[in-house]
């Protein structure tokens, strides 16, 4: 029987999984994958590296070079998700300076980036409904009208307890174990690195968030960013859901996840990828903290599941 190509990639080789047994060397400028089919991808080519299986594996120059050329580079656990994520702790011009920024970003401002962040994220829920003609999309496009500074009144809690039912069923549960769950955590993940990739490459110390503060979190900021591109997955896994509802999410599935990072939305400066988008989302926050109000932020705003098209 005919076994597909180890080597998976989505985003014109801007993301590439590995879902069975390898080695990965470094050779010149290029991550050499060495399988029954092999190989070569030029190392500025990459932004996202996931590692899926637990024979894999990698020499210290291959871990130096997604330093040096600022790839994420994410491993599954036992479960197949994404367990953690190597990022590129790489010199900026003012990290000290931005980290102290961080911390001095008094309580308003933040609450109000807050409120601009949720109702993003809100307004790209509603087109996720609108898309899947599922519910009423403009009683949730009201919610983030009614939104206000730290989002007090938790609009993005009652958002979510009517968007999830409207789009998934009303019988969906985030703590099911079925493959709808699975995948979007799988996404989840995936975009979730993206987001501490693009900070750390500005400076930000992720740990530190706007809104999310939990002690044991090393990735609270991320977790602020990510929420208006967590439509993004909901659209793709409520459009790809299987009938058998198996809980395990095929090579496939998981090419196509990622594949997401290589959407296009729409930004205040046009239509571009996720990763360009989540780039210039994290640059404006740094303006945020620089002085700026939540005016500056750029969030992103779902057209649909389009992929990218680049220019050869």
């Amino acid at each position: 029987m005919h076994t597909p190509p180890d080597l998976s990639s989505a985003m014109v080789w801007r993301s590439v999984v590995i879902s069975q047994p390898a080695k990965l060397k470094r050779d010149h400028f290029a991550l050499v994958v060495e399988q029954e089919q092999s190989a070569r991808v030029p190392f500025e080519d990459i932004a996202v590296i996931v590692l899926n299986n637990r024979e894999i594996t990698l020499t210290h120059p291959v871990l130096s070079a997604c330093a040096e050329y600022g790839i994420a580079m994410y491993a599954t656990g036992a479960n197949h998700q994404p367990s953690g994520v190597f990022l590129p702790f790489q010199s900026h011009s003012r990290a000290t300076r931005m980290l102290r920024l961080q911390l001095d970003l008094d309580k308003p401002t933040a609450k109000r980036a807050w409120a601009t962040i949720v109702q993003a994220k809100i307004n790209n829920q509603a087109f996720c409904m609108k898309m899947l003609n599922a519910g009423d999309h403009e009683r949730l496009a009201s919610y983030s009208r009614r939104v206000r500074s730290g989002d007090m009144g938790n609009m993005e809690a009652q958002a979510a307890a009517y968007y999830f039912p409207q789009i998934m069923g009303r019988s969906f549960h985030r703590s099911q174990e079925v493959w709808a769950n699975a995948a979007l955590d799988y996404g989840y993940a995936v975009m979730r690195g993206a987001c501490a990739r693009a900070l750390v490459a500005h400076g930000m110390l992720p740990t530190l968030g706007l809104f999310h503060s939990s002690e044991q979190n090393a990735f609270n900021l991320a977790d602020d960013l990510i929420e208006p591109y967590r439509a993004i997955v909901d659209l793709h896994v409520a459009t790809s859901r299987k009938t058998d509802e198996s809980v395990d999410l095929s090579p496939a599935d998981k090419v196509a996840l990622v594949g997401l990072l290589n959407v296009d939305v729409a930004m205040p400066r046009g239509v571009m990828s996720v990763l360009a988008s989540v780039e210039q989302a994290a640059e404006s926050l740094a303006r945020l903290y620089d002085g700026g109000s939540e005016q500056v932020l750029e969030m992103p705003r779902l057209i649909g599941l389009n992929q990218h098209r680049y220019e050869m």
